[in-house]
């Protein structure tokens, strides 16, 4: 995971393009342990069928408020509908398996292929804020949403 996080492409908008160290990694993946632990939820990492290569990850991670939905792919694989069907199987198991009644995203606004991903699955506008000197747009869906609206 280290290796895939501290990659340019994917860290610049999932670390705020900073170069994180494998403690920080180690602690994010400790976090996602402790959600599967307390929540039946964390982040799953994603392995391409045909190779079995890492492909990237996705999953929810515990806030105060719904979780929260996070995801990142290797920049070849950007483009070819893994996101959306990874995080669509998220998304499924969260309303389906879990019964929760909502799950929020952020992304930063420059990153408008989330933003469409987001959108595939039937994610509604919340806000934008600057966070973190950051332009981020905020989202959430409902499970009614998500079975009525989603967008393959």
């Amino acid at each position: 995971m280290h290796a895939l996080w501290i990659d340019p492409d994917v860290r610049r908008y999932l670390w705020d393009d900073i170069i994180i160290t494998r403690d920080r990694a180690a602690e994010a993946v400790a976090a996602s342990v402790s959600d599967f632990e307390h929540h039946a939820y964390g982040l799953w990492a994603v392995h391409l069928k045909l190779t079995g290569a890492l492909g990237g990850f996705c999953g929810l991670r515990s806030t105060d408020d719904a979780p929260e939905l996070l995801y990142g792919f290797v920049r070849e694989y950007w483009g070819l509908g893994y996101a959306t069907e990874a995080a669509g199987a998220v998304l499924d198991h969260a309303f389906r398996t879990l019964r929760m009644p909502a799950v929020d995203a952020a992304t930063d606004a420059p990153n408008r292929a989330s933003m469409r991903v987001l959108e595939r699955l039937a994610m509604t506008f919340v806000r934008r804020a600057v966070v973190g000197g950051l332009d981020t747009v905020f989202y959430t869906v409902t499970r009614e949403d998500f079975y009525n609206r989603r967008r393959t």
